[in-house]
This record gives C-alpha cells, structure tokens and sequence, in this order.
C-alpha cells in the first residue's frame, strides 16, 4: 500500500542527508546510487549511528558518556515504540526506516554496544576480542544495510555471513589506515597476542616504529582483510536490484581501494595517512557501480 505523504517525515529525512554529507562524504557517494526510499532509509541509519558516536565522543566525564549512551538507548526506544525523543528528526527518519524495511532491534542495540566498547577498552587481549569489536562496529551495520537493499531471502545464511565478513574486512581496514591517529589517543585496536607473536609491543605502536616486525604484522591483517573481502564478494549478487548492487559494490571497493594502497605503501601508515586521491576514488566508484548493477555481479573486478 502506498503511503501518504508526510511532510515531516520528508523534513527528516532531508536532515539526515544533509548530516550523512557533511559527515562522510565516501559513504554519501557510495548510497546516492540507491533508489530514493532505500537512499533516505540509509541516510537515517547512518545519521544515527553518526549522531551516537559524536555524542559519545565528545562527552567528557565518565556521567556524560554515561548520559550519552543513556540519550542513544531512549532515541532507539522512541524509534521502534512511537515515542519521542531528541533530536526530533533523527527519532522520524529512524521511526520511518526501521518500520518500511522492518530492521531488527538488535542490530542497533550491538551498534551500541561498540560505541559502549570505545569507552572502555583501549586494548584487546585476542584476535577474537577484536573480531567482535568489528562485528559490532561495522558488521552490524552491513546488516542493517541488506535490510534496506533487499535480497534473496532462500540465500539469507549466506547473504548474513556475506554482509557480516563484508563489514569486518571495512573495520580491519580503518584500523589499518588509523593506526597511528589511534596511537595519539591511546588505543591499539590490534590484538596484544598478535603484536606479541611479532614481537612488537604497545610501546612500538605509540612510538609509531615502522620496521620489518610492524610491516609483517600489517600483512598479517591485511591478508585477513582480503579474505573477509573475498567472502563478503558473495554478498553483490544475492541483493535486489542493480542499484542496491551498485551502491553495495561501490562501497565496499573504495574500501579495499584504501587497504590496496595501503599493501602498496609497504604498510607505511605513520608518515601520512593513506587516503587515494578524490578524482581516483569517484572514477574508480563510477567503475564499481557500473560492475555491480551487473545481474551476475559476484565481485568488485
């Protein structure tokens, strides 16, 4: 059934465009492929999922943080119960979305739940410790994104497993490229038992030591990296529509562009941050959603 125009969910989701713009312009690109309704439905659950972050980012004392998480929990609640709650526009534009492609609570509970982690742990003892922390940061995302894209639901093990792979391999790529911005606030978002088997320590990765021992370890999670991206390849083919392939593709792309250049610099994250040109990241996005709306698409060529 068609709905009827409201003006105030439409005032909504434009502020929710407008957030995602200026926020991240890789990922306002990479979803202006999508057909409007999905497009507007991205865009509110990237403005919250944005909106939580910076709130917890910038609180201060331990009360804020615990203030902000609390605000993020109530805007969450309003949005699935019919409630209100503050900002206004991004409890209609999340209310709308999460009604018309029915997206499960729980994905954004998680989402949460990682924001939650970044106030509590700057280190990560396990592989598995961090593989979690991916999940929740990214992987979940990809799942709130198939929600919205639409797939073949007798593939939906395969599209899950794909989307979640598809996120991990992002978060191992920011964490790559962000390894020293993260350093100058404490954090190493790479597993203590991982920099102990290449015999590194916390105090090379603040220091910012770039040696035969750091570069082995970066190829260690770049070959992870590849491999969730070689599983989460599987993903493009199973989504509805050459638009949502397109859109999926082309994200995913200018993500193992970055962890591309990344392998290509020697794994040199410390002497500039890795980031391709714009010019090269909007013709190779243009090649990607030209290979992705493709019906037998199953990876990013």
């Amino acid at each position: 059934m068609q709905r009827r125009f409201d003006p105030h969910i439409t005032d909504a989701y434009r502020q929710c465009q407008s957030f995602t713009r200026q926020r991240a312009t890789n990922f306002y690109i990479a979803f202006s492929a999508l057909p409007r309704h999905k497009r507007q439905a991205i865009y509110a659950a990237y403005a919250y999922a944005g909106t939580v972050d910076d709130a917890v980012d910038d609180a201060g004392s331990q009360a804020e943080r615990a203030a902000a998480l609390s605000q993020a929990h109530e805007l969450l609640h309003a949005a699935y119960s019919g409630g209100r709650a503050e900002p206004a526009w991004l409890t209609t534009g999340l209310a709308d979305a999460v009604e018309r492609y029915d997206i499960p609570r729980d994905h954004f509970e998680e989402l949460v739940l990682g924001m939650e982690q970044d106030l509590t742990h700057t280190r990560y003892d396990t592989w598995a410790d961090l593989e979690q922390y991916c999940y929740r940061a990214a992987s979940v995302i990809g799942l709130i994104c198939i929600c919205i894209f639409g797939y073949d639901r007798t593939q939906t093990q395969l599209a899950t497993r794909s989307a979640v792979a598809m996120g991990k391999a992002l978060q191992i790529t920011n964490i790559m490229r962000d390894v020293k911005e993260d350093a100058e606030r404490g954090r190493i978002y790479i597993a203590q038992a991982d920099l102990e088997l290449h015999g590194l320590s916390d105090a090379d990765i603040l220091g910012h030591v770039y040696n035969d021992a750091f570069r082995n370890l970066m190829a260690d999670y770049a070959q992870r990296a590849y491999a969730f991206y070689h599983e989460g390849d599987q993903l493009i083919p199973l989504l509805n529509g050459p638009r949502s392939r397109a859109c999926c593709n082309g994200l995913q792309g200018v993500y193992r562009m970055i962890l591309d250049a990344i392998v290509e610099r020697e794994y040199d994250v410390y002497s500039q941050r890795v980031s391709p040109s714009r010019l090269g990241r909007v013709i190779r996005l243009l090649e990607l959603w030209l290979l992705g709306a493709m019906p037998n698409a199953a990876r990013i060529g």
